[in-house]
């Protein structure tokens, strides 16, 4: 029976009465109809939004006015701590109508494996690779298992839509719906995006246009009531973390403050100082054990006078309770990541949505002048998912091969239809077969002796994930488990630095008592004196948007929020110190000895482009600058398309492709130049005027 919500009457009583909501959130009122027709659905709202509500409530209603039996919703994330998250959540509304909810993913006992497998849940959190894994398990039987498959939630889609993990989903996602025998209704959970529409095309088929087939796609988004007050944000420039930790230390006293860190290094090195302090400070962040991420967020919801100082893995939707207070050290990369973040805060009545800013440098500064300029535009970036997957189409080939046992030659595309993803699947399901990781028997491909060797260690674990976790060693203090870090922060065994380098950890120094090579293991203890750990990572390839609208402050452009005057301050000195690298005219191109220095403000991605059309001269790109020292006329460029035009990459790179193996050498190159190009910002730039300087005139 249906109430006056549109959901079932059981769910209504409980809403009102278990959860005390006088009434249904906007976006959870007007996902109810949308849902419950059965069409594919894209819910969008800001973190803490009542997203996930927005789509079980409704499915849930459906479950049981036509009686869905076994295994019939899906619902995959991103990240473990999401789901453990939700879990007991969803359990809760599955109880009230007598449903059960299971959980399954790579921390999950063997014993409650087997117990779902023998009675599967009727609605199941998990991961893509979770998935992958049941679908090629030996264990499993798939007909009876998914056959019941109905709808499939995918929270968090736009961090899924801009990695090859989204790739990989959809791959998997196409081999269910084949194993179901129906059309399984998609529903996406996401933040704000610049392009909810293509976004939600992308998820029905793979292709961002309004080609995904026949299926309808039906946008629900939450807006701002006019009426809500309006943020607080505010920039300030404190020139170094040490400084951050004070005023983090100072500010809001009694209030529970959440500190997002643009790096694993920093947030260890604010979590200590703010300890130094006596703040009550917790930690999160990926290389940390699960074990302490769960303490730390589970402690930091259940006071108010505390800290908890983050990465991104807090971004997502995690509940760690109300907030009183964002503070963001430095600047996010994009504004969706603001927007994330920003969205924390002011969900309580007479709160507002806040974020305070504190740049430790003079480059953050400007960056963070530069991602509010946009924002106050309103300005959000597109998800562009990752072009040509073509190392996923040979991984996906792979795995049903794994899956069957053996498949048909000609019939292979049945599995996939008109996705995307399998766009180039002739030609690389021709490699697979010439080079034996397929091999052919009777019309049937099955797995050959060379995908054994390159992808069968430990039962084909390395082919179930799209991605490839960095290699750390695990930081252990006595039995207990701390989390992990990369080889390149340790000295070796008998260096005699070893004794005099502690490493931060959960923000709290450690000696090294000795690092285990063999078991790739690292014993610890603490001390009271400042340590020190570098986790791997490359260079930030910052949009063409976000620097160009560094660029526009450089030229005088402020952002309409306060700034301290430190800030103020500050902004002038950076505009008098760089005035010789921006010009209103367009271009700043700066001639010596050493180079040519073209003032691009384009982004990286950009700058290695127009590299690659001067015919990969000898230089160096940076986001703001493009250097060359070759010989190269800028201007031959004016009248450049950029079609087909790939950034070099050189082959010690293609080891960064995950199933690079399963390519031909130069196919993965391409594809690897593909996915770092930026065709559209390198032609914007050589359409530009030029101002040329000498070095002298600096």
């Amino acid at each position: 029976m249906t109430g006056e919500t549109g959901l079932d009457e059981a769910i209504e009583y409980h809403v009102v009465n278990s959860l005390g909501w006088p009434s249904l959130r906007p976006l959870q009122a007007a996902s109810v109809d949308p849902v419950r027709s059965g069409v594919d659905c894209l819910l969008i709202a800001p973190t803490a939004g009542g997203k996930t509500e927005a789509a079980i409530f409704p499915l849930l209603s459906t479950m049981v006015l036509e009686q869905w039996r076994g295994l019939s919703i899906l619902y995959v994330t991103p990240l473990r701590a999401l789901l453990n998250n939700l879990h007991p959540r969803i359990s809760r509304y599955g109880d009230w109508l007598g449903r059960r909810v299971g959980l399954w993913h790579g921390d999950i006992g063997e014993a409650e494996r087997r117990r779902i497998l023998a009675d599967p849940p009727d609605i199941l959190l998990t991961t893509p690779e979770s998935l992958e894994a049941m679908l090629v398990s030996r264990r499993v039987d798939h007909d009876r298992f998914f056959s019941g498959l109905r709808a499939i939630v995918v929270d968090e889609l736009h961090s899924f839509a801009a990695s090859d993990r989204g790739w990989h989903l959809l791959g998997v996602l196409a081999r269910l719906e084949r194993i179901a025998q129906r059309p399984i209704q998609r529903v996406g959970l996401s933040a704000t995006v610049g392009n909810p529409e293509e976004i939600g095309r992308w998820l029905q088929g793979g292709e961002a246009t309004s080609g995904a087939g026949e299926r309808e796609l039906r946008v629900i988004s939450e807006e701002t009531a006019v009426s809500s007050p309006k943020p607080e944000v505010m920039l300030d420039y404190v020139g170094s973390v040490t400084n951050a930790a004070r005023i983090v230390a100072e500010l809001h006293r009694g209030e529970k403050r959440l500190v997002f860190c643009e790096s694993r290094r920093i947030s260890e090195q604010l979590a200590f100082e703010l300890r130094a302090l006596g703040v009550e400070t917790f930690v999160s962040h990926s290389s940390l054990s699960a074990e302490e991420r769960r303490r730390s967020e589970q402690a930091f919801a259940e006071t108010r006078n505390t800290v908890i100082v983050a990465t991104s893995t807090l971004e997502l939707g995690i509940d760690i309770g109300d907030l009183d207070r964002v503070i963001q050290i430095d600047a996010p990369r994009t504004v969706a990541s603001f927007l994330q973040r920003l969205g924390r805060t002011g969900r309580r009545a007479r709160t507002r949505r806040n974020t305070l800013f504190l740049a430790t440098s003079s480059d953050t500064l400007l960056e963070t002048a530069g991602l509010l300029l946009l924002w106050k535009r309103g300005f959000v970036e597109p998800i562009t998912p990752p072009p040509h997957p073509r190392h996923l189409t040979a991984q996906q080939l792979l795995a049903l091969a794994l899956q069957e046992g053996a498949y048909g030659s000609n019939t292979w595309r049945e599995w996939w239809g008109r996705l995307g993803l399998m766009d180039d699947g002739a030609e690389v399901l021709a490699y697979l077969r010439s080079e034996g990781f397929l091999v052919e028997d009777g019309g049937l491909l099955m797995i050959g002796p060379v995908a054994e060797k390159s992808f069968g260690r430990r039962h084909f674990m390395d082919l179930l994930s799209s991605f490839d976790a960095e290699k750390e060693l695990r930081v252990v203090n006595g039995n207990k488990e701390l989390g992990f870090i990369s080889p390149l922060a340790l000295p070796r065994e008998g260096s005699k630095k070893l004794d005099a380098k502690p490493v931060l950890m959960n923000g709290r120094a450690w000696h090294v008592d000795h690092v285990n090579w063999e078991r790739f293991e690292v014993a610890v203890s603490p001390v009271a004196h400042k340590g020190d750990v570098r986790w791997q990572s490359g260079a930030i390839a910052l949009s063409f948007e976000m620097m160009r609208a560094q660029r526009d402050v450089l030229l005088g452009e402020t952002p309409d929020v306060p700034l301290s005057r430190r800030a103020t301050e500050q902004l002038e000195v950076l505009r008098e110190t760089r005035m010789h690298q921006v010009s209103r005219d367009g271009l700043v191109v700066e001639r010596s000895g050493q180079g040519t220095h073209v003032w691009t403000w384009a982004g990286l991605k950009a700058n290695e482009t127009l590299r690659a059309a001067l015919g990969g001269i000898e230089g160096q790109s940076y986001n703001d600058v493009l250097i060359l020292r070759g010989e190269g006329d800028f201007r031959t460029l004016a009248g450049m398309t950029f079609d087909g035009v790939v950034p070099y990459t050189p082959a010690e790179m293609v080891g960064k492709l995950k199933f690079s193996a399963a390519l031909p050498m130069a196919t993965a190159l391409q594809t690897l130049g593909e996915r770092f190009a930026d065709t559209d910002g390198a032609r914007r730039v050589a359409h530009q005027e030029m101002t040329e300087r000498s070095h002298e005139e600096r």
